[in-house]
């Protein structure tokens, strides 16, 4: 699916940005770390759960047409191919 108000580049610079400064100091806690979130980058609003077709399916159900970025909470990426994820630092 494209998203012709923002190429992916903006959807990741965008939505990295909106993490960063809205949502880590409170979503990375004990309970959260290694989850999925997904965010909407037009609307802010976010879901957290165990995988990212699961949280992206529930932000879809309200926009359809959602622009989305995923991150992995507490680490550098969402999933690592033979080798292991790095934890980032609060």
């Amino acid at each position: 699916m494209s998203y012709p108000k923002f190429s992916t580049a903006e959807i990741a610079r965008r939505g990295k940005d909106f993490y960063e400064k809205n949502l880590r100091a409170n979503v990375e806690t004990a309970g959260n770390l290694g989850k999925i979130i997904s965010i909407n980058i037009e609307t802010g609003e976010y879901e957290i759960g165990n995988n990212l077709v699961e949280t992206s399916l529930l932000l879809r159900a309200k926009q359809a047409d959602a622009a989305l970025w995923g991150e992995r909470i507490g680490f550098d990426a969402v999933y690592a191919i033979g080798g292991t994820l790095v934890r980032t630092v609060l």
